[in-house]
């Protein structure tokens, strides 16, 4: 470059450019001199020079899936683990002493900074808010997942399940996609329950369904494609129209569902709005019973995580007084009274954080169950027997004490959730050291920690050849031999899942009623499931089986002689 062009003003830009580009660089690495002193100490794969390993994220989410699960066999026995993407580092833990540190900590609780894509959809919920906020919203919609605001579902749940049952017949006898049943089936038990909606007042699940997996789509999108995180450029795409359009969809749900429920709560009306011929509440034989049952009960787990963790659900019946024992709307309307602990707005946005938490997670738990019966009929056949032996041959609905007897279908669900936990990963953001307990390895602060349950699950070292269905994993002799956050399908801690009891129940009940009348199929066999997690693990292929109707004292049961036994 000439000197008379270094007196222009382009010129004068390009030559105070470069080094003031060195200098923001040279201070951007000194300011982290300290997190690149401790990552080198961390064994990892080999990146790109600044790039590092952000090119193993490029393709369709199956894809991405997949590369990064292949490179992870790489360091199977490694722990932890390094990640360079760009200047971000990620460090996995597979190690449950490790991850212990972590989810079982009141310090850790900031969730990585990917979840802010989440914000146009859950505003500051309890997904993603941190600090005082969160905490005092955690300690106000615990206790409506109370067991004892559970059992009041127990008729709701078999209701919609049998309403499942019924639309599935038209599905006898060919191939089809399990998963948009149980989306649909999931959204409209939550509408019922949880929220305390009629789902007769509301617009069908399925559109609701359907919004969500595409904006579980979009977010995959921003997450994996860097040049979608900037905001000002994400707005310059069709992804930030289709986003806006979907959102509309979604929230237009939660909007008419708080104002349904404001309208009946100011008449003086509580507890849920849905109701069907012949609903009966429980009965107070059924409380003594389950008080009984629930003592005698001894499986070595409680609703999805080992009995031996302990968390804000698990408070004892008394803990919880009878002002605390409103189902969640229900609760945060009252709450929301004088405007003191909740506004207008913190309602919309814990309605929607539930709304999608509550629905797509046991969505895709229940499908990858169905599947997994479908492939191994000697353990669907166990399941239908001990289902036999509880119910004979009776068509009557469910009730709680029936669900503690559901032992063995427990155990595969259990397993269904190790081997397929429906939130693959798990994500802080740390903000200061933490020395691990597998090794004395130092995880430096700024990084973000990966708790890949996927893995975690499948850690040879913990479960016995991990890529076998095997519910006898969960025996209670087996489960008590473990660690105790060898399994986190819910999370645990601090910021475990706030509505694991209430999925456990209802899919407990979604189930059994689904194995009760029909046989499953299925013939892809899982080496060949094409999995993908965006956002939620799900298959790309779809979770495709087929029914047979399942047939009692030599009769079939068909839609007619059905409707004949429950007459």
């Amino acid at each position: 470059m000439a000197v008379a062009d270094l007196l222009t003003p382009t010129g004068l830009f390009y030559y105070l450019l470069v080094p003031t580009v060195i200098l923001w660089y040279a201070y951007f690495r000194y300011s982290r001199r300290r997190l690149y002193e401790l990552a080198a100490k961390i064994n990892g794969p080999d990146g790109l020079p600044l790039l590092g390993s952000a090119l193993e994220f490029t393709g369709s989410a199956h894809d991405v899936y997949q590369k990064i699960w292949e490179r992870s066999r790489e360091f199977d026995n490694e722990t932890p683990v390094k990640l360079w993407i760009g200047p971000r580092l990620l460090v996995f833990l597979q190690d449950p002493r490790d991850i212990e540190l972590i989810l079982g900590s009141n310090v850790h609780l900031d969730k990585s900074p990917e979840y802010r894509y989440f914000a146009p959809w859950f505003g500051n919920g309890l997904l993603i808010s941190t600090g005082d906020h969160w905490r005092s919203h955690r300690k106000l919609i615990a206790p409506t997942f109370h067991l004892n605001v559970l059992k009041s579902f127990i008729d709701l749940f078999n209701h919609n399940s049998r309403g499942v049952v019924e639309k599935l017949r038209k599905e006898i006898g060919h191939e089809f996609d399990a998963h948009e049943y149980m989306s649909e089936a999931t959204v409209e038990i939550l509408l019922e329950t949880a929220m305390g909606v009629s789902k007769k007042e509301q617009q069908s699940g399925f559109e609701y369904a359907m919004a969500v997996m595409k904006m579980c789509d979009i977010l995959h999108l921003r997450h994996t494609k860097f040049w979608l995180r900037p905001e000002v450029i994400f707005r310059l795409t069709k992804y930030f129209g289709e986003q806006k359009k979907l959102l509309g969809i979604i929230h237009g749900l939660t909007k008419r569902v708080i104002a349904n429920k404001k309208v009946e709560f100011n008449k003086g009306v509580r507890g849920s709005l849905a109701s069907y011929p012949g609903m009966k509440p429980a009965t107070e034989t059924e409380t003594k019973a389950t008080k009984s049952a629930k003592v005698s009960e001894d499986t070595g787990m409680s609703y999805g995580q080992s009995a031996g963790l302990k968390d804000d659900l698990d408070v004892d019946d008394n803990d919880v007084g009878e002002k605390k024992r409103l189902a969640f709307l229900d609760l945060l309307i009252e709450s929301a009274q004088n405007g003191v602990v909740l506004t207008d707005q913190d309602i919309k946005e814990e309605v929607d954080t539930i709304m999608f938490e509550g629905h797509d997670t046991t969505a895709a738990g229940s499908s990858f169950f169905l599947c997994m019966m479908g492939l191994h009929q000697d353990i669907q056949d166990k399941v239908v027997e001990e289902l036999d032996q509880i119910f004979g041959d009776s068509d009557r609905p469910a009730t709680f004490q029936d669900t503690l007897e559901m032992k063995y279908l427990e155990r595969c669900m259990l397993e269904t959730l190790r081997m397929y936990p429906p939130v693959p990963i798990i994500a802080r953001q740390l903000r200061e050291e933490v020395k691990m307990a597998s090794n004395g390895c130092v995880v430096p602060a700024g990084c973000t920690v990966i708790v890949a349950t996927v893995k975690l699950h499948r850690n040879e070292t913990i479960y016995p050849n991990p890529t076998v269905f095997n519910p006898d994993n969960f025996l209670p002799e087996k489960s008590a031999a473990r660690h105790y956050y060898a399994f986190v399908p819910f999370s645990a801690g601090p910021r475990s899942c706030v509505g694991r009891k209430y999925a456990m129940l209802k899919l407990k009940i979604l189930l059994s009623t689904i194995l009760r009348n029909y046989r499953i199929k299925a013939t892809i066999p899982e080496k060949d499931f094409k999995l993908t997690a965006d956002i939620i693990l799900k298959r790309a292929d779809g979770f495709k089986i087929s029914l047979e109707p399942r047939k009692r004292s030599g009769v079939s049961v068909s839609p007619s002689t059905a409707t004949a036994v429950r007459a």
